[in-house]
């Protein structure tokens, strides 16, 4: 096997290796941090519902408390205001969305689906929990979902969730008295959940892996090229032609011109000391003869 084809044997194996191990690397970097974007993306959209209730609560709540007695507004509802302004984003970004899953909800648009019944039968189980994150798959491809729980914190959630009989009229007329009562103080009856879709991080991921892999390799490819150039012209070529001239004088021929020398390296020196043994064997040959 040529020295070249050994050369390039080894730097293949080791570009494989170092290939497969930074693309290892670099593609769970690149998975953890496309995670952790969602996730980032998850929290803003759930501290922007939390924003959202606060602002309803302090500043619209107050502004219709006597409102109620004639007219129930769904728009001093916390949970509406911010159902409402997800419903406008969503305009935008369908795939994102919020809900504040409710077991018992007074709007029939809150109730708990299966899979977040669950959730909350889990913050149930275990009070010390605050947030829950998972993976599922939608129609529209696989989403992550946020989940925190939302607790009866106060006297003022049970006027209107304790009993339809001291629930305000306005409200029972609107949604009936079948639901959403029967409400205990500190109880967890909600949690509020976001989806946030993971394909377009993903493939964000997926496209700088892909960029990152390809550039490793152009780049290994052209490193390639030119340490087997470096290696053809400074060390094979003239090591063929040191065996070209030692070949001519093992066969007696004496007429032989000295091996020219470039450079200081390595082959420099190698070729000076050829010369030298080449002039010396063409003496004694000569010695012999004479």
């Amino acid at each position: 096997m040529k020295l070249l084809l050994k050369f390039n044997l080894v730097m293949c194996i080791v570009f494989a290796v170092g290939l497969a191990t930074a693309g290892y690397v670099c593609n769970r970097l690149l998975q953890q941090n496309a995670k952790a974007e969602i996730m980032e993306n998850a929290r803003i959209m759930i501290e922007a519902a939390m924003a959202v209730r606060t602002y309803t609560a302090t500043q619209i709540k107050p502004l219709l408390e006597t409102q109620i007695k004639y007219s129930f507004l769904p728009q001093s509802v916390p949970a509406y205001s911010a159902n409402s302004y997800f419903n406008q984003l969503q305009k935008k970004f369908p795939d994102y969305s919020y809900k504040e899953a409710t077991l018992n909800p007074t709007n029939p648009v809150n109730r708990a689906t299966d899979w977040e019944a669950d959730i909350v039968e889990e913050f149930r189980k275990s009070h010390d929990k605050k947030e829950i994150v998972g993976e599922r798959d939608t129609p529209n491809g696989r989403t992550l979902y946020l989940a925190r729980p939302m607790t009866v914190s106060s006297q003022a959630c049970l006027s209107c969730h304790d009993t339809a009989e001291d629930a305000p009229k306005t409200m029972v007329d609107r949604y009936g008295p079948a639901n959403g009562f029967g409400w205990k103080l500190n109880d967890i009856v909600t949690a509020q959940i976001v989806s946030v879709p993971m394909q377009l991080a993903n493939q964000r991921a997926r496209d700088v892996f892909k960029t990152f892999m390809i550039s490793l390799a152009a780049v290994f490819g052209v490193l390639l090229i030119a340490i087997n150039a470096l290696l053809i012209f400074m060390v094979i070529r003239p090591v063929n032609q040191l065996s070209e001239v030692a070949t001519s004088v093992s066969l007696g021929n004496s007429e032989m011109t000295e091996f020219p020398v470039f450079g200081k390296d390595e082959i420099a020196d190698l070729s000076h000391s050829f010369n030298r043994m080449a002039r010396s064997l063409v003496e004694a040959m000569k010695m012999l003869r004479g």
